[in-house]
């Protein structure tokens, strides 16, 4: 029976290979921006273990297929060179930015409207929900460091940066689904 090996000790030496086949740092600017898609994946798996409506976990579920697709784009270091695609995956598209517009505007509308910055917290959900924003920000920064050395197609930084406006306002639904407070920050004037 011939079993994948789940370790290769290709890593022992501080390296990792992208799809191409190029070995780099695990350190690379492109190790840390893929990365960081993985880890916001799993906080937004981590939001879906809550009791949520179907409609959300099943766009919960819609993003995350998504994240995966945006990782295998960005540890792809020659599709941007070559101007194509790997074959295996459909790329992100700018049907998906405004896929996650519209459930914006569909949570917004259900909320009273805001006009101070909120304090994270007040039930568990809210504040997994905006630790996947924050991760979701700091991907979006490493997206575009690593844009700044090599190419990096725009629909990328446009999905992330619409994702984390998504996970704000779910952020806010959760607030109201659990029927908690929403404390605003009031910043004290001089």
């Amino acid at each position: 029976m011939n079993k994948f090996k789940l370790y290769t000790k290709k890593g022992d030496d501080g390296t990792t290979g992208l799809l191409s086949g190029k070995r780099v740092n695990k350190h690379h600017i492109r190790i840390k921006a893929y990365g960081t898609v993985d880890e916001l994946n799993t906080w937004v798996g981590m939001i879906r273990n809550f009791k949520i409506d179907k409609k959300t976990d099943k766009t919960l579920i819609k993003i995350q297929q998504e994240l995966m697709t945006i990782g295998s784009q960005l540890a792809d270091d020659e599709a941007i060179k070559f101007s194509k695609l790997v074959k295996i995956i459909d790329p992100i598209k700018n049907e998906n930015v405004k896929y996650l517009e519209s459930q914006i505007d569909i949570i917004n509308n259900e909320l009273p409207e805001l006009k101070n910055f909120v304090i994270p917290g007040g039930n568990i959900i809210v504040s997994y929900t905006h630790l996947a924003r924050c991760t979701c920000r700091r991907a979006e920064r490493l997206v575009t460091e690593l844009n700044e050395l090599e190419n990096i197609p725009n629909i990328i930084i446009a999905y992330i940066n619409r994702l984390s406006d998504f996970l704000f306002i779910l952020s806010r639904k959760f607030t109201k689904d659990c029927d908690v407070e929403e404390i605003k920050w009031l910043a004290k004037k001089k």
